[in-house]
């Protein structure tokens, strides 16, 4: 069963462009490094609820897309030998120095699987 790593963030409608780019960057570099995959979503049918949802989560605005990502792993070894390979690599530099949404907002966490159908 691979391990996980999940996120959750918001990002403004009009920076939207500059995340793909900068998702697409990342993604080839984790895929490269020996992940075994890497999803990118923007929110489509995700409510604001009364107490608890994704935006409320990410205190996203009427004017930001929350996103929902994850990437898999072999293990959670396998998923810290690549996480560092990864923050040491010069293209993801370029990427951190620039980013389209607020860091501070976002939700992540690694996850052991323990069923897949």
């Amino acid at each position: 069963m691979p391990y996980v790593d999940g996120f959750v963030l918001a990002v403004p409608k009009d920076k939207l462009d500059a995340y793909k780019e900068v998702a697409e960057l990342a993604g080839k570099v984790w895929m490269e490094l020996g992940a075994l995959s890497y999803v990118e979503c923007f929110a489509d049918d995700v409510p604001y609820g009364e107490l608890t949802s994704f935006p409320r989560a990410v205190q996203a605005t009427d004017d930001e897309v929350v996103v929902f990502s994850w990437i898999t792993y072999e293990s959670r070894e396998k998923r810290d030998e690549i996480n560092a390979k990864v923050m040491t690599d010069p293209r993801m530099k370029a990427g951190q120095e620039c980013m389209p949404f607020d860091g501070k907002r976002m939700i992540y966490g690694g996850f052991k699987s323990f069923m897949a159908l």
